[in-house]
């Protein structure tokens, strides 16, 4: 196993969630400041429960009129795909290419299942195989 990447080499640390009961509009100012466009969504317990993009923001909530203010990040949760921080990184690669998802969240499981990073396409150009990059686009970005 010596040699071997796992999701903890290959990741981005520091990640910062928005609160479940935050609003979208705070999550948006998050986005900005950080200069990201997805971030993670952690419940009252600080355990991830979601992530959010700006174009959910976008699509639904500000192109149906609604004040992004009044909603909360929370709300806009749907099914999280994560990664075990531990798990190899060839794992993470499969997991985002089957979800056909651009970032996943990684999980310290033996940690408190706390989240502990993100790995994203960047972490994936820089760490893999040019052939394992291509298979991630072909997979991800192909029209279904």
């Amino acid at each position: 196993m010596a040699g071997r990447l796992r999701a903890r080499d290959i990741m981005t640390g520091g990640v910062q969630c928005v609160g479940a009961h935050q609003s979208l509009k705070d999550a948006a100012l998050m986005m900005r400041d950080l200069k990201v466009g997805a971030l993670p969504i952690c419940g009252d317990n600080n355990k991830l429960v979601g992530m959010i993009t700006d174009r959910d923001i976008v699509i639904k909530c500000c192109a149906e009129g609604i004040d992004p203010s009044t909603v909360q990040a929370g709300s806009m949760q749907s099914k999280i795909h994560w990664i075990d921080a531990d798990a190899d990184a060839s794992d993470a690669l499969q997991a985002m290419e089957q979800h056909r998802i651009k970032r996943i969240p990684v999980i310290d499981v033996k940690g408190g299942h706390q989240l502990v990073g993100m790995i994203t396409e960047a972490n994936l150009a820089k760490n893999l195989t040019d052939a394992q990059v291509a298979e991630f686009v072909g997979r991800v970005y192909a029209s279904a």
